[in-house]
């Protein structure tokens, strides 16, 4: 257990108030939650982080990237983040959106035609507006390959082609625009916008257009290149009690905009203090996406508080365009988490507070359970506490 309070925790030096004392107090608390949960659960490694005001606050790094190895987890260690890749999908959306080039409106037919393919009971399938993929409310299923059962399947498809063919087999499960409905094959439909209206792959897009302009340079898209593979994280699953590898390097193939960047804390550090803005840099993050533009995103379309796998998992979520929206007592919140092949992540923000947190897993724990907690695993249950950060900024 000892590695676990080997951790190197970084605080930028301010003067003692009481805001900062509510700050430290609810740091402490989390901190003691963190470690007591990571070592109860078994979870290889772990990062988190605290930008504040554009500059990071709090960096705190645990335990292992590579058990076998005994790799320490530093600055430097590359986690995937999974289904945070969205919110830069839905950027980019609204970057073609500001250029003139669609509309959130949109059919997405107009732009993808093969969806007209896809059965839908409700209605005209040519209906289906990019907004409603962008809030999860098209009526798409949630799982864009549900049939993966062997080790020797591809970890997702790896071209459009695949999911064509699977297109007049595929059928709305819902009104679209009636309710919430968590749907990764949306956001890979939202990824093939991006490609034919840019005529870029979506990676080479969002390089040229998010992670260059932002100077997240140890930021990539499925295989790591060979210079960054010593930092590369590997990643565990918790079964039946004990730790087991995931695969290592995994291409999410052609749902790579909706799952498929990896990134340092520095460089994900960098993406929050974006979002969150900075007067003395807003002249850049505009080149980026202009700050009405994002406020838009934050805009809540549609409950989502009966679907407790995203967002803050309470029943007063609400779904924006690719990002999730809730309040607690006296503040604003605004984020998504990420969960694939043993990785867990999660990006909150407070943006009144101009505080955002950054919390990282490289062992998934879903089997584990704490019936103290309502049965919620050790990652959730120690992103939820990051509430009180927040919170402890705003009283």
């Amino acid at each position: 257990m000892s590695r676990w309070f080997a951790a190197a925790l970084v605080l930028i030096a301010s003067p003692a108030t009481a805001e900062e004392s509510r700050f430290d107090a609810a740091l402490r608390d989390f901190r003691t939650l963190q470690r007591a949960e990571a070592s109860r659960a078994n979870i290889a490694g772990s990062s988190f982080y605290v930008v504040r005001d554009g500059r990071i606050v709090v960096a705190d790094h645990l335990g292992e990237q590579d058990v076998e190895a005994h790799v320490p987890v530093d600055a430097r260690t590359i986690y995937h983040w999974a289904s945070i890749t969205k919110t830069m999908t839905g950027i980019a959306i609204m970057q073609l959106r500001d250029r003139g080039l669609l509309s959130l409106d949109d059919p997405v037919v107009r732009y993808v035609p093969e969806l007209a393919a896809v059965r839908n009971p409700y209605g005209d399938t040519g209906a289906i507006t990019l907004r409603q993929l962008m809030s999860h409310s098209a009526g798409f299923r949630s799982g864009t390959w549900p049939w993966r059962d062997h080790d020797w399947q591809p970890f997702e498809p790896k071209g459009w082609a695949q999911l064509v063919a699977m297109l007049p087999y595929t059928q709305v499960e819902f009104k679209p625009g009636s309710r919430f409905g968590y749907s990764n094959p949306g956001i890979v439909y939202l990824g093939q916008v991006i490609e034919r209206l840019s005529g870029e792959d979506y990676e080479v897009y969002i390089d040229k257009n998010i992670l260059k302009p932002l100077s997240m340079h140890e930021s990539y898209f499925d295989r790591t290149p060979p210079h960054l593979l010593p930092h590369r994280s590997h990643s565990y699953y918790i079964r039946d009690g004990r730790r087991v590898a995931a695969p290592f390097d995994v291409d999410t193939g052609v749902t790579v905009s909706n799952g498929g960047l990896n990134a340092p804390m520095p460089d994900m550090a960098k993406y929050a203090a974006f979002l969150l803005g900075d007067p003395a840099r807003q002249s850049v993050y505009d080149l980026v996406l202009k700050r009405s533009s994002l406020e838009e995103m934050w805009a809540p379309q549609i409950a989502a508080g009966e679907d407790f796998t995203q967002g803050r998992m309470a029943k007063t979520t609400q779904s924006g365009l690719s990002f999730f929206i809730d309040h607690g007592a006296a503040v604003r919140f605004v984020g998504h988490n990420g969960d694939q092949n043993g990785f867990r992540a999660y990006l909150s923000l407070c943006p009144d507070q101009n505080i955002g947190t950054l919390l990282a897993f490289n062992t998934e724990t879903r089997a584990v359970e704490n019936s103290a907690a309502n049965r919620k695993t050790a990652e959730s249950r120690i992103a939820l506490a990051i509430d009180d950060l927040c919170e402890a900024l705003a009283k």
